[in-house]
């Protein structure tokens, strides 16, 4: 993941934070960001002796200045409140905890203490419900992966791309996007993974560019069967049910009520550069109820499932049936067609037989759907 002009500060405070998490491989982590072990203990001893200055550019005025007289903790949780406008008291007494402040008072004397300076208006009351009950056990188990809903800036419209490890709520990835097309997503799921690694599943609701409503049976377009040859198992939300993607869904409820709606961009420049900044506040700082008021990084880890561009052979048990997919979509078995998906034309499937004359379609590791030779 080379490092870009406008994400460079972001993609530093990334390595470095993840640098210092329980077990991290430094080597693996320069190479992951592609720099040298040298610029990566660099990076990681002006950190440990400057802080966030010593990752910059430029000279600029450090987010905690030690010669300036301490603040009392109620202007503490008001700069707070106002750096964060969406936050309540409980994140807000979290995030200070986590800061390691002391002498934090409860959530409730933090939430009248935004009531006396008049920064909390009624609609703050009312929580958010939510959309997901249930996680994978370990980090890179599940990724979520959508497009948030686009918006207009003042040059063009943006689709935000987003990528999110169902175990942590780490924010894998969070891009500008000036389309939804396959090709775009592809790149950006590139760059995701020759840093993060491979997931062992993705899941997608039913539109493009993941899915397709023009084909019968579950909707592989050529990006998921790309996603597939890789290795990763890719599922799709149940029709009419988005809190099959929920933490994603969740996501998208937590970034508008953060950042967008409070931002008008230029462009998707700008839209990045707040896409950054935002998206380490939120794996490294902001609090998360799920987590016990931890931030994702307390639980996320990087894969050590390498991506590589080369695509493996694609290889099956001796006792399947392995048939070519044509370029109507069809297989033939004994004199009869059965349509498999378009997308796999030229490519090989297996039928595994799990009952008498009744089979299990699979591409690689991924099993399609069932189909009964005994039918007429």
């Amino acid at each position: 993941m080379p490092w870009k002009e406008v994400t460079k500060m972001s993609s530093k405070l990334e390595f470095v934070r993840l640098a210092q998490e329980k077990n991290a491989s430094i080597s693996e982590l320069c190479q992951r960001f592609n720099i040298s072990r040298k610029t990566g203990y660099k990076l990681l001893n002006r950190y440990k002796t400057q802080s966030l200055f010593g990752l910059e550019e430029q000279t600029r005025r450090p987010h905690h200045s030690p010669a300036r007289t301490p603040e009392t903790i109620e202007q503490k949780i008001i700069q707070a409140r106002k750096r964060k406008p969406s936050w309540g008291g409980r994140k807000i007494r979290a995030w200070l905890l986590n800061q390691q402040e002391k002498n934090i008072p409860a959530a409730s004397t933090i939430t009248d203490i935004l009531n006396r300076h008049g920064l909390i208006e009624k609609r703050d009351h009312k929580p958010l419900s939510p959309l997901q009950r249930f996680e994978h056990e370990a980090p890179n188990d599940l990724w979520q992966a959508d497009f948030k809903g686009h918006f207009a800036m003042r040059k063009g419209r943006c689709h935000a791309l987003t990528v999110l490890d169902d175990h942590s709520r780490y924010s894998i990835g969070l891009r500008a996007c000036d389309n939804e097309r396959a090709d775009t997503v592809k790149s950006h799921f590139i760059e995701l993974f020759e840093a993060y690694g491979l997931p062992w599943r993705m899941n997608f609701d039913n539109g493009t560019p993941w899915a397709s409503a023009h084909t019968k049976h579950y909707r592989y377009t050529e990006l998921s069967i790309w996603l597939i040859r890789l290795g990763i198992k890719v599922s799709f939300s149940r029709l009419r049910h988005p809190q099959t993607n929920g933490k994603d869904e969740r996501f998208h409820r937590t970034l508008k009520a953060e950042l967008l709606q409070y931002h008008y961009f230029w462009d998707l420049t700008e839209a990045q550069r707040a896409f950054d900044q935002w998206r380490n506040d939120y794996n490294f700082d902001r609090p998360h109820e799920a987590l016990g008021m931890k931030p994702p990084v307390s639980r996320y880890t990087i894969s050590q499932r390498k991506y590589s561009s080369v695509l493996p052979d694609i290889e099956y048990r001796t006792t399947d049936i392995v048939r070519k997919v044509n370029k109507a979509g069809n297989i033939s078995v004994n004199n009869k067609k059965y349509f498999i998906s378009e997308s796999l034309q030229g490519l090989p499937v297996a039928l595994r037989e799990y009952a008498e004359g009744q089979y299990q379609v699979y591409f690689c590791q991924q099993k399609l759907f069932g189909i009964d030779l005994r039918a007429g």
